[in-house]
């Protein structure tokens, strides 16, 4: 897989679907992925090819693998999870939880600043995460509101853990570039390549400065200008951007944000301890601290806009009003704040008639008391006294819609009860065998987003429901179904028991479902099917393997649990070659055919074997055949034989020549000498009929006399 062959619509490994490409960054892409194992959305990084190529390549990978697996070991809710890691077509991947949710950029862009209370808040709940992943030792290195996911309930989750550490070992002089985000880079990162657990609080101090100040400390277009700029001046004190802060939280911050290592907490766990005690110290106005979005608007209103309790929903939404957060991300904490530039005006009963006062005093030439009068002071008592009641009515408002909105009734749909079914007060009322059609129109008048599937049930009646889930677990009625996270219920719906038909041409040994008819049962659907090793027989023209019988007959639908038996064949049955050498004909024939060989006899003459006997076969005695095996048997025609030409009166040589031209040897006779070297006599006579050879295979002699 290249940079520019994009994995989406691949399954890696058997098991991860590729879906979509959801974001790009310095080190990997990120995609959008089906387990399809496990059945859940999970979020595949997958490493750029740049890092994984080069004389480093294997070592980069190894350690890629290690961090992962160090990553994972980090249990944290804050935490986004690490499930796998493995490599694919040469490239390492991680396969992690997927949020639902933005980042805190997202919220950034959204918001401009935060409110003390907001930003102490998303602060800790980074640090809690960052405590459980120092404590193994494991140092994020590219904390940024980027990397800061904020889920459907508002809550921190941290990403990019198992890359971060893995990247500090790639030097200057391996990649050539400087990995990590100038803006928050801590000095000993610029300066020494250094991983620390102070660099990472470094980074959440630069963070926590821009969500209260609106920007960063230091702002360069030159990003080397930008690294000089931590490396040789101090962050200034955010005191300085929002002057109205409490100075225990401008101290805290600039505590993160030292140049010096040994000059911040030692980790995130004592930063977190830290901000504890901070919390507990600050008064109610501090944590409402906002900055203002001007100097006039402050002159104004002379206090810091506050963000109202979130609204209950009018309604239940159906699933197709659901909106996808993946697609169009939502921001968690769906508030409705005050406008920073609006002035709210609260008036209180002052006096027992009802009028009400002013929350400014009057001249004390007016009709009110005159400043520094006891009346004037009195009712300033009963101004501070009316605000703090209004403060403190206004801060239960908030925590009381914030419960309701995120924990309570307002953050969930409850799973209605069919009305087909029948509960049993003391187990959980499953939704099994519900009519789909009655409980999906439940459903949608619920305002409950679901899905359906179909799939085929022994047991549950076609068009009711087999199971009910929420993110994969298993749902009753009254179960909740969060509307923060975006669950749906997933249902599946019966088709009834699967119905199987047997292949027609099972019992064809050319066809393929004939070659491997179990196979082919299997293929068709059957789940009980019996192969009867009893009636598997040997077979001449059966491969074997291949159907000999089968009930029910092949073309016949039933269902699919129905059992289905089949005899096989074992092929040609196993024998051994007899020894026919010296028997006749008919008697090696007959042997032959009851072992279902294929004979074929062919003659010749032999001088040891008589005619009509084997004199050989083309497979030796004892030899393991099968039926059909092909023997070839040579049958002996008896010993060769010649009938004499009559050669007297030929001479010598003339008559020799021809009777070895016959195969026989021939002796010359001279009693009287050789004066005309013409035959006379011949042993045996002209006619006679004599063998070639004799049983000893030497040839027949034939004695020619001359004159």
């Amino acid at each position: 897989m290249s940079e520019d062959a994009s994995p989406q619509g691949q399954l890696i490994d058997g098991r991860y679907h590729v879906v979509r490409e959801i974001a790009q960054g310095g080190m990997a892409t990120v995609y959008e992925a089906i387990d399809e194992r496990l059945n859940r959305t999970v979020a595949l990084k997958v490493m750029h090819t740049q890092l994984a190529q080069g004389a480093h390549r294997e070592q980069f990978i190894e350690r890629f693998r290690r961090e992962a697996q160090s990553a994972a070991q980090i249990a944290n809710p804050h935490i986004v999870q690490v499930y796998d890691t493995g490599e694919f077509n040469g490239l390492a991947y991680l396969v992690m939880e997927y949020v639902h949710g933005v980042n805190l950029r997202y919220e950034m862009n959204q918001q401009g600043t935060f409110t003390v209370r907001e930003t102490l808040r998303i602060i800790g709940e980074t640090l809690e995460g960052l405590a459980a992943a120092h404590q193994v030792h494991v140092v994020h290195r590219d904390i940024k509101p980027e990397n800061i996911m904020l889920n459907n309930r508002g809550r921190v989750q941290i990403t990019d853990f198992g890359l971060a550490k893995v990247a500090s070992a790639a030097t200057l002089s391996s990649t050539g570039m400087l990995l990590g985000t100038a803006t928050y880079l801590p000095p000993e990162t610029i300066e020494h390549n250094e991983a620390t657990p102070q660099g990472d609080l470094y980074a959440v101090g630069i963070m926590a400065w821009e969500m209260l100040t609106g920007s960063v400390p230091f702002i360069s277009d030159n990003p080397v200008t930008l690294v000089f700029k931590h490396v040789h001046e101090d962050v200034p004190s955010v005191a300085l951007q929002c002057p109205d802060i409490d100075p225990a939280v401008a101290r805290f911050i600039g505590h993160l944000t030292q140049r010096s290592v040994q000059a911040r907490p030692a980790d995130a766990g004592a930063a977190l301890l830290e901000l504890k005690q901070l919390c507990t110290s600050l008064e109610p106005n501090a944590w409402m601290y906002r900055k203002p979005s001007s100097t006039t608007d402050t002159a104004q209103t002379g206090t810091t806009p506050m963000p109202a309790p979130p609204a209950p929903p009018v309604q239940a939404r159906s699933e197709e009003s659901v909106p996808d957060a993946t697609t169009a991300p939502m921001r968690p904490n769906a508030t409705t704040p005050i406008s920073e530039g609006s002035t709210q005006v609260l008036n209180a009963p002052d006096r027992s008639d009802g009028t009400a006062t002013a929350t400014t005093a009057m001249p004390a030439n007016g009709n009110g008391a005159s400043k520094g009068t006891p009346a004037a002071s009195s009712k300033r008592g009963r101004k501070a006294l009316i605000i703090a009641v209004i403060s403190l009515v206004v801060a239960v408002s908030c925590a009381g819609g914030a419960w309701w909105y995120f924990l309570g009734p307002g953050s969930y749909w409850k799973i209605p009860k069919p009305a087909d079914v029948t509960c049993n007060a003391d187990s959980a009322c499953s939704l099994e065998g519900a009519s789909w059609k009655q409980y999906e129109r439940v459903l949608k008048n619920a305002g409950i987003p679901y899905s359906a599937t179909k799939d085929y049930s022994d047991t549950v009646d076609e068009g009711h429901v087999i199971s009910a889930t929420v993110a994969g677990s298993p749902v009753a009625v009254d179960s909740h179904v969060s509307m923060r996270q975006q669950q749906k219920v997933n249902v599946v719906v019966s088709k009834g028991m699967r119905m199987s038909t047997i292949p027609d041409d099972i019992l064809d040994t050319a066809s393929a479902n004939g070659k491997s008819p179990l196979e082919a049962l299997k293929h068709a659907g059957f789940t009980n099917i019996k192969h009867d090793t009893g009636k598997d027989e040997y077979s001449l023209t059966a491969p074997e393997g291949t159907a000999l019988s089968i009930t029910p007959e092949p073309g016949t639908t039933l269902k699919h649990n129905a059992k289905v038996t089949v005899s096989l064949s074992k092929g040609p049955m196993p024998v051994t070659m007899p020894d026919i050498a010296g028997r006749a004909k008919d008697e090696a024939s007959r042997a032959l055919d009851d072992l279902k060989l294929k004979a074929t006899f062919t003659e010749e003459f032999s001088d040891t074997v008589a005619a009509g006997e084997v004199i050989s076969t083309s497979v030796p005695k004892d030899t393991q055949l099968h039926w059909g095996d092909a023997v070839e048997v040579t049958v002996s025609k008896g010993p060769e034989t010649v009938t004499l030409p009559n050669v007297v009166g030929k001479t010598y040589d003339e008559a020799s020549a021809m009777l070895k031209a016959l195969g026989l040897d021939v002796k010359k006779s001279a009693p009287l000498g050789d004066l005309t070297h013409v035959v006379r006599l011949q042993s045996p006579s002209a006619g006679d009929q004599v063998r070639v050879r004799d049983s000893d295979g030497n040839k027949t002699v034939v004695t020619l006399t001359v004159v």
